[in-house]
């Protein structure tokens, strides 16, 4: 279990009546359940108290749960009908929950100016497609770059793309593979292996591949996977995927995820989310060079989608829970501290005051690909199904399994679920 903030806070309605009448035992308490690593929970516990000495009689429950059980908690605390108020989570899994009945728009509760300020991909992560409505919103967004070594690729005359338009096609992407390969070096790709068989990294950083290449997991207009995650654009995408592990050169699982910067620098590229670039470049300064993902068929595509806030439909006070988000995401040192972890712009004002971020910046290009070639993963109530399903046959391929064959076997499981919903109404209508 994670460790556990009390500070409660007096609901607007109470407040109304006087500091006395909270100050009585009448106080309402707003609880709000995250996750996230140890610097976040500390600015949230910051955040929240500085909210407290803004609005005397006021307290709040932060209820921190451990990333990789909060899927499950959130599961368990929605099946009790135990819901905090204010509710983190995985963009991607916004659909099933907004399907499911648990969380309520937040445009009316969260200050106006904040919502304006969203940055297109992190309004598409927040957005419920059927009725359009913005249903959660972060400080933060998210997106997987390729990094290089500038003195190396320059070394071996490796053109160095400086744009989403000037990306690798797939073409150079995998000359420049081979020629690390032929110079020496050990794994020309890190895809970050390490990261598990069976985590959302997997759908997370390699569904762009398949929708670059004109495929998907699931089609996003009828939401059938059958006949298009087992078509053979997507079984082609998979093997191509497989054939570079079978030349030796994608970094294995077992040998971490360290390998690009290591001593020796064992990987020549690597595939890395943009919280990558902090580590990279704490071990090899500026010699880090970010390029954006190869174009790999007719489209550029690149991921988005992190953890986002959301107001349940069972919050107490909604308007108390939207204020107090409102507060927190406008925190001038809520806003420092994800600064200083290269915290990926989720609001215009936060790339603004990012230099990293900021024309001319390192990951500029990086932020770049949140308006060019951002494509969210798909937002359908399924989603917790189709991720796992696609987990899988990837662990399996890049194992050396058949690719047409886990596909088809992925394809099954995803429709099945689908069926068995009912076709997830008003989904495929």
């Amino acid at each position: 279990m994670g460790k556990r903030f009390l500070i409660s806070f007096c609901s607007l309605s109470a407040w109304a009546l006087g500091p006395s009448y909270c100050s009585a035992g009448q106080a309402a308490t707003l609880k709000m359940m995250f996750q996230g690593d140890p610097y976040e929970i500390q600015i949230i516990d910051d955040a929240a108290k500085r909210f407290e000495q803004a609005n005397p009689g006021t307290t709040v429950e932060l209820i921190n749960t451990p990333h990789d059980a909060y899927n499950e908690k959130f599961g368990s605390a929605a099946s009790s009908n135990s819901l905090a108020d204010i509710v983190e989570l995985d963009a991607p899994f916004l659909s099933n929950y907004v399907w499911s009945g648990y969380l309520q728009p937040i445009s009316g509760l969260v200050d106006q100016a904040l919502i304006d300020d969203m940055t297109p991909s992190n309004i598409s992560q927040g957005t419920y497609l059927p009725d359009g409505k913005l249903y959660a919103i972060g400080l933060t967004d998210s997106t997987v770059a390729l990094y290089g070594s500038r003195k190396q690729l320059e070394a071996l005359k490796i053109r160095i793309p400086k744009s989403v338009a000037d990306a690798w096609t797939r073409d150079e992407f995998e000359a420049a593979l081979k020629t690390l390969a032929d110079s020496g070096v050990k794994w020309p790709i890190d895809l970050f292996r390490a990261y598990g068989t069976k985590t959302e990294w997997i759908t997370y950083a390699y569904e762009p591949i398949l929708v670059s290449m004109g495929c998907d997991v699931i089609d996003r207009k009828t939401w059938k996977a059958a006949g298009t995650l087992d078509g053979k654009t997507c079984v082609d995408a998979a093997t191509l995927l497989q054939t570079w592990v079978k030349n030796n050169w994608v970094v294995p699982a077992s040998a971490g995820q360290n390998q690009f910067y290591a001593e020796g620098r064992p990987a020549g590229l690597a595939w890395g989310g943009h919280w990558f670039y902090a580590e990279a470049n704490a071990k090899m300064g500026d010699d880090v060079v970010v390029m954006p993902l190869p174009k790999f068929g007719q489209k550029n595509a690149s991921p988005n989608g992190t953890w986002i806030y959301a107001i349940s439909k069972t919050a107490s006070d909604p308007a108390l829970a939207g204020k107090f988000l409102s507060f927190m995401l406008n925190d001038p040192a809520y806003r420092d501290a994800y600064k200083a972890h290269s915290g990926f712009p989720g609001l215009k004002s936060f790339a603004a005051a990012s230099p990293l971020y900021a024309d001319k910046g390192a990951m500029a290009v990086a932020f770049e690909q949140a308006t060019a070639s951002a494509v969210p993963r798909p937002p359908h109530p399924g989603y917790p199904t189709i991720t796992l399903a696609f987990q899988v046959a990837m662990a399996n391929i890049f194992d050396g399994a058949d690719a047409q064959t886990e596909f088809t076997k992925a394809a099954k499981k995803i429709d099945d679920d689908v069926v068995d919903n009912g076709g997830y109404s008003p989904f495929g209508q």
